[in-house]
């Protein structure tokens, strides 16, 4: 473990692009499951999405034990307990493919993510043999009841109770909790509630017990197929060996569970936001208007293209953090009885780059499936188009798992906990920085060079923000979103350079051309956005004299030769039209 990257540390040293996961390492394996999730979606789920949408009775079990019998819902669950035990690439790849399935990714990701991996990664033997068997078939349905009325975000004001019997055998709950998925139908329920009012706690509760219950149907925008509904705990018994890992430790499963939750979320998003290109270029070139296919129009193909580099630019970032993750489980001895909470605290490391796929992947979703309604121009807006769905499902992507503006406020304040801690080299990493502004030897050649400077941009602005604010400025929500989109960016950028240029390295300048193309015009449009950021905020945090002192320290880093992104996009657009669908 010793020799892995921490959790953050790429913003302070450079990254070798061999050291990097990409698409293009999948195994024949890989490429196998890919297929198998990918036809599972086209062939049995996308074909019955009418039905789907109109909760047909039935129809959501009969699809999970489906999924079951492919070995999808089991990737996580090792096989001493009915699952795959799949490597971290593998259940990313088959999140990214059920990202295309609309409601039901909802619903089976709620299966195998929030609703079954707090057994996985904290139950004892005996829960994981009773429960998991049945999840990773599809016969049982997990759900996860944490989010209440009065308590979202901040999850831990919960005022669901559980008190312990008289006897010592059962515990009773009761409250409520809201905006449940897969509710209706759950056989089992990842319940948190507080012991003797005080004491945050994970249940597991049989869906069949007295006293539990569900409220009716929520009207929602999207994901119209899946189940959502409020759940009622009425002096529910949970017997005492349901409770899940410790008492009062409720929070450890609730946020290492987030952290997968998330990652998965983003993979979804790649998938969804693949769909939703496929359907925009297939349009754009069938569509004829003034005599020609509006493909053939410059500013579809702007769309076209913007809405492939985001996707390649996600791509790069998940299927990156999924190579830190597997990375970590690698070198994990995760063989013992606390082996699920053992890769827990491995999964953990990587907190901040699950937050950031989670924020960069939905917004790159959101953008994607818009712009994809506004290619179809008048008929995105009529229901008989499928691009009019994925809009709406997609709304509910940047609330999910965490809002994304608490995926922003943890970002920068990981970071500092980190670095206080001695974690992190930040105050290394920044004095260095000075050095260089004040010697006067900053070097910024090239995408390389704006990969560096998108780092610098972030740590300049974040020392500004200590020196202003010191240990309050995880206070200051407006400064800390803007610092934690400057590390988003940085990422990102990173992650897009990294893998063009192991593409290069390995396959020669013809093949990696796109890549390339795509990195490139997303690092030259996007620096200039980060510098606007950066003075928007040290403008918020800098006064007197020092504010001119800082911008032009910033003008310094930011000082580079433009490329033709307009020529780099059109050359983009022509390959994705030509397929008719994402390509790299």
């Amino acid at each position: 473990m010793s020799n892995l990257p921490k959790g953050g540390s790429f913003l302070f040293g450079q990254t070798n692009p061999q050291d990097v996961f990409t698409p293009e390492d999948f195994t024949l394996e890989h490429k196998m499951i890919y297929r198998t999730a990918a036809g599972f979606v086209t062939d049995s789920v996308l074909t019955r999405m009418d039905e789907l949408e109109a909760k047909k009775e039935g129809l959501i079990r009969e699809l999970l034990e489906a999924a079951g019998e492919l070995g999808l819902n089991g990737a996580d669950i090792s096989e001493d307990y009915g699952g795959m035990e799949m490597d971290k690439i593998s259940t990313t790849i088959i999140a990214e493919c059920m990202g295309r399935s609309g409601s039901f990714a909802m619903t089976q990701g709620g299966q195998t993510g929030i609703g079954s991996m707090p057994i996985v990664m904290f139950g004892n033997h005996e829960q994981k043999k009773k429960y998991l068997p049945g999840i990773a078939t599809g016969e049982k349905v997990g759900a996860y009841a944490l989010t209440e009325p009065g308590a979202g975000s901040d999850a831990l004001s919960a005022k669901t109770r559980a008190d312990l019997s008289p006897d010592g055998k059962y515990y009773t709950l009761n409250g409520t909790k809201q905006f449940i998925t897969n509710a209706a139908m759950a056989d089992i329920f990842i319940v948190y509630a507080k012991i003797d009012g005080d004491k945050f706690s994970a249940f597991i509760v049989d869906g069949d017990s007295e006293g539990l219950s569900s409220g009716a149907e929520e009207h929602k925008m999207g994901i119209k197929g899946s189940s959502t509904r409020s759940v009622i705990l009425d002096d529910v018994k949970v017997p005492v060996e349901n409770l899940l890992f410790e008492i009062g430790r409720g929070h450890v499963v609730a946020f290492n569970i987030l952290n997968l939750g998330r990652y998965k979320l983003a993979a979804n998003s790649v998938g969804n936001a693949k769909f939703a290109l496929e359907l925009a270029a297939t349009y754009a070139n069938d569509r004829k208007q003034f005599g020609t296919p509006i493909s053939n129009f410059g500013l579809i193909k702007e769309k076209l293209a913007e809405m492939a580099i985001k996707i390649y630019v996600t791509e790069s970032m998940v299927y990156r953090t999924g190579g830190l993750l597997e990375n970590m489980m690698d070198s994990l001895d995760t063989s013992g009885d606390d082996g699920g909470q053992v890769a827990a605290k491995g999964i953990e490391e990587y907190a901040l780059e699950c937050s950031m796929n989670k924020v960069f992947a939905t917004e790159a979703l959101a953008y994607a499936v818009d712009e994809g309604v506004q290619i179809h121009g008048g008929y995105g807006f009529s229901a008989e188009y499928t691009i009019e769905r994925l809009y709406r499902d997609a709304r509910i992507y940047r609330i999910f798992e965490g809002t994304n503006e608490i995926n922003r406020t943890i970002i920068p304040v990981t970071l500092l906990r980190r670095a206080t801690n001695g974690n992190l080299p930040l105050q290394e990493a920044i004095a260095k920085l000075k050095e260089e502004i004040a010697a006067g030897s900053l070097v910024r050649e090239g995408e390389e060079g704006l990969v560096q400077a998108a780092k610098d941009i972030f740590l300049l602005t974040m020392d500004t923000g200590i020196q202003r604010y010191g240990k309050d400025l995880p206070k200051q929500q407006e400064i800390i979103g803007r610092l934690a989109d400057l590390a988003i960016q940085a990422f990102a950028i990173e992650s897009a350079w990294l893998r063009a240029q192991k593409a290069l390295a390995n396959e020669g300048e013809a093949k990696s051309k796109l890549k390339l193309s795509m990195a490139m015009a997303y690092i030259n449009s996007t620096v200039g956005l980060l510098e606007y950021t950066a003075k928007e905020t040290l403008t918020a945090l800098a006064e007197g004299e020092e504010l001119p002192n800082l911008l032009e320290n910033l003008q310094k880093l930011t000082k580079y030769t433009t490329r033709n992104t307009v020529a780099l996009r059109q050359e983009i657009a022509a390959a994705i039209s030509g397929e008719g669908k994402y390509v790299v």
